[in-house]
């Protein structure tokens, strides 16, 4: 280890958030080694990678020099264990199959609906299509969106989920937020429709109104409580 890495990592595991962000810059090659070892088990790829930042972290804030080991010795099997765990347990960012299967057969309702339409459909005429509660087509946006849905600016306000949702974890900020997705699925129906609209689908309220067939001013209601509850539950 360099002396500059040293140094890094000293102000990593200190508490520094930049030194923290550089260190699993500096080390995704690692990080992405040790995934690799877990492919093909259920997981996807970007979800064990994930995870194994966050044993990455757990590694710096852990390391001793007087461990008399480089830290990359110590941060695999640091790495491998956070990978291992979610696997073991089931962890809430796996997706099963069923899931994906519901989120395709949405993905095609909606589509064949639009161009019936000429607009997005309403959550009851996509419930009607396929059957599924409004909840459930709520829970498939969610749960099979990509990584960056959580850094998507919704419609009007510009704002971010980890924008509003403030400052939590430092995991949760450098990481693809696991337990917020976890979250989000607590959250009763109403409000977890709303969340998949605004942040996930980056609709403006007013839009979302439409789609759920409330006001605005609901939606608004809605979307404050939410937001709230995931504040509650993430502290």
């Amino acid at each position: 280890m360099t002396s500059a890495m040293s140094d890094t990592l000293r102000a990593a595991r200190d508490g520094d958030a930049e030194a923290m962000e550089a260190m699993v810059r500096e080390n995704s090659g690692l990080i992405w080694s040790v995934a690799r070892r877990f492919f093909g088990r259920g997981a996807e790829p970007d979800d064990l990678y994930q995870l194994g930042c966050v044993g990455f972290i757990k590694a710096v804030r852990g390391f001793d020099d007087a461990f008399g080991t480089q830290f990359s010795t110590y941060a695999v099997p640091k790495i491998s264990g956070e990978i291992r765990r979610f696997l073991r347990d089931d962890g809430p960012v796996k997706v099963s199959r069923g899931l994906k299967e519901r989120s395709q057969l949405v993905k095609t309702a909606r589509t064949e609906l639009e161009q019936k339409l000429g607009r997005e459909p309403a959550l009851s005429e996509l419930s009607e299509r396929t059957g599924l509660s409004p909840e459930d087509i709520a829970a498939c946006e969610i749960a099979t969106a990509p990584s960056e849905s959580l850094q998507r600016e919704t419609g009007e306000d510009g704002f971010t989920l980890e924008q509003v949702l403030g400052d939590y974890a430092q995991e949760e900020k450098l990481v693809e937020q696991v337990s917020l997705r976890e979250a989000i699925g607590k959250l009763p129906p109403r409000e977890r429709s709303v969340i998949a609209l605004r942040y996930f689908r980056a609709m403006t309220q007013s839009d979302a109104a439409r789609i759920l067939g409330v006001s605005q001013v609901q939606v608004s209601r809605l979307e404050k409580r939410a937001v709230e509850h995931l504040r509650e539950e993430l502290n």
